[in-house]
């Protein structure tokens, strides 16, 4: 299986300016090109579009500057447009699964840049990256590649840090779990609970997103094309980094962690798109990264050998007791406890749907006899049901 191992690096300024040229070239090259199949009427194929947007661009005087970079480059520029076209054509016959993915769009110079070198175009001397026509640069090596890389992207985003991602192939890793398996319950403020009684408390991202807020502010009232509003804009993109980064590493450690310790994970599918739509909630959910947190728990799961699961979001997983499998019927929220009717067991919220949701990913839900209660539920400020639920203090 393939996967990204990312370095950043530091260049020169003189690679800095070679760098910029280079990701000028290539974001020309993909705007000529997506403006030519805008305007034609069948898709050109990606060898008649090298020649139009590349080998007879050179030969014009208004382009002559491409041939100062790499050709590499440039020719991936245009094979990534073909693909992007494939992915839309794909999403819209429904062969692709996920969200709806659209058109390709046009590249911005204070967007984050890219350019790809295949085999041939780079190479690892040592230490040291030596990349076509920019020179060898100086990569801070976190962790060595485990094979050789296909190929390599430059990357500078929209903080103007720079970036080598290697594109390499793994073999699966092998190590033995320690559980069998886990059910985790995803949520705001407790990131995760899971089964096992454990607890993940999510990053607090507050104090980075008001001076978001404030720095957004003062940037729509500055003039465009000023130096000023430029600064802005680059620290507001530091602090997005700055959160993003932060939320990276939550997750990247959390579902290692969850991964290498159990052999079978078990997700809720949770209606992601449907939520956010809550104005009260969209933030927190939004900076929360639950499909982000599924997704590196299913690659990591080939990674390791595991097994992965997602069950469906209709199954009643907070409104079942885990341990008799009495059904107390929906409940308000803002109740965090609950006192089981049937069996007298005390539950946490959180922990009790993770146990649920262990149970039915496992194939289990039907061990334990559940049984339906006649009435529907009350509210918790009715005398009746005083004793089945406490609030959260």
């Amino acid at each position: 299986m393939k996967a990204r191992y990312q370095y950043r690096f530091y260049p020169t300024d003189q690679q800095q300016q070679l760098l910029a040229q280079l990701f000028g070239c290539v974001r020309v090259v993909w705007n000529d090109a997506l403006a030519i199949c805008k305007q034609s009427e069948k898709l050109p194929s990606n060898n008649d579009l090298q020649k139009l947007v590349i080998t007879q661009a050179k030969k014009a005087e208004s382009r002559a500057w491409l041939g100062e970079v790499s050709n590499i480059p440039l020719q991936q520029s245009v094979a990534d447009l073909g693909i992007a076209y494939k992915n839309f054509f794909d999403s819209l016959k429904g062969k692709r699964k996920g969200k709806k993915v659209g058109t390709p769009r046009f590249k911005k110079k204070t967007n984050q840049q890219s350019a790809r070198f295949r085999l041939g175009g780079f190479s690892i001397k040592g230490c040291r990256v030596y990349l076509a026509k920019i020179g060898e640069v100086n990569p801070i090596w976190s962790r060595e590649l485990p094979s050789s890389p296909s190929s390599v992207t430059v990357i500078k985003d929209c903080a103007n840090r720079y970036f080598l991602s290697f594109v390499v192939e793994i073999e699966p890793i092998q190590i033995d779990a320690k559980n069998q398996s886990i059910g985790i319950d995803l949520g705001i403020k407790t990131f995760a609970v899971m089964s096992n009684g454990e607890k993940a408390e999510s990053p607090i991202y507050s104090v980075l997103d008001r001076k978001i807020r404030s720095d957004q502010k003062k940037l729509a009232r500055q003039s465009k094309d000023s130096k000023r509003r430029a600064k802005t804009r680059t620290r507001i993109a530091k602090l997005h980094n700055q959160i993003a980064d932060k939320r990276k590493d939550f997750l990247h450690k959390l579902s290692t962690k969850i991964v290498r310790e159990n052999e079978t994970i078990v997700l809720e599918d949770l209606n992601v798109s449907g939520m956010v739509k809550n104005r009260k909630l969209s933030r927190a959910i939004s900076f929360s990264s639950w499909r982000e947190f599924r997704t590196l728990c299913e690659a990591k799961s080939q990674k390791f050998s595991r097994t992965f699961q997602v069950i469906s979001r209709w199954e009643p997983t907070s409104q079942i007791c885990s341990n008799c499998g009495f059904k107390w019927g929906k409940l308000d929220l803002s109740i965090r406890s609950i006192l089981c009717l049937s069996c007298n067991t005390e539950h946490d919220w959180d922990g009790n749907a993770a146990k649920n949701i262990n149970k039915v990913g496992m194939g289990n839900r039907h061990d334990s006899k559940r049984t339906q209660r006649n009435c529907q539920t009350t509210t918790v400020a009715e005398s009746v049901e005083a004793s089945s639920v406490s609030p959260l203090l």
